[in-house]
């Protein structure tokens, strides 16, 4: 039995339609790539919050409002899940601007959250107060319960409407700034835990805003 083989002729002009279809395909997958890479970035970015901090007068008061950055390192949140309550302290500081000397402290404020681990509930307790927290129930002032560790720390990156002074502190067409910290309080800790961080980097954990506050206009 004779077996006949055929042969298609290859033609030259198909190179350059083959060359635009290999590239337009290519193009696609990159474009595809880079929103995928967008979309990714953007999620991981919703995990923190874009820092910013706003004054507000009412009522005589001067009110803060604050949202930033913060993430627990791995050896904090081990010792929340340990069971060990874990405290931060907000600081806000009134200066006083003056030309011819370093500012002048007004007043300052501040306030303390502890966030602890129930693992007899499996829930996260959030409570701030403005005086020391050494007992689970002195100067308290509100109390949160989260379902988990995500959803409380959002809420201890937040802090709303925090009064910070009077406007009897404020001088009167004078400027003024306005400076807030938050930091990982290790004083309230256990005190084998106290001398166990001492130079530890892990447990130097802070945040520090400032925004001017521009003398308040004539009525």
């Amino acid at each position: 039995m004779t077996m006949m083989a055929f042969f298609m002729p290859f033609s030259k002009r198909l190179l350059p339609s083959l060359h635009c279809w290999l590239l337009t395909v290519a193009l696609l997958w990159l474009t595809q790539g880079v929103g995928w890479a967008a979309e990714a970035t953007t999620d991981a970015s919703e995990a923190f919050t874009t820092p910013s901090l706003t004054l507000e007068r009412s009522d005589g008061n001067l009110l803060l409002t604050a949202r930033f950055r913060l993430a627990l390192p791995t050896v904090v949140e081990d010792a929340l899940q340990k069971g060990i309550p874990i405290y931060f302290l907000a600081r806000a500081e009134l200066l006083r601007e003056r030309w011819y000397w370093t500012k002048r402290s007004v007043t300052t404020a501040q306030r303390r959250t502890r966030l602890a681990y129930h693992p007899l509930t499996r829930r996260w307790r959030l409570t701030t107060g403005s005086g020391d927290m050494t007992e689970a129930t002195q100067g308290l002032t509100l109390g949160q319960n989260f379902e988990s560790l995500d959803d409380a720390m959002a809420a201890v990156r937040g802090i709303s409407r925090w009064k910070i002074a009077e406007d009897t502190n404020i001088e009167s067409g004078v400027k003024h700034l306005v400076t807030f910290s938050f930091e990982l309080d290790t004083s309230q800790l256990p005190r084998p835990l106290q001398i166990g961080t001492l130079g530890q980097s892990d447990w130097a954990l802070d945040v520090n805003l400032s925004q001017p506050l521009e003398p308040e206009r004539s009525k």
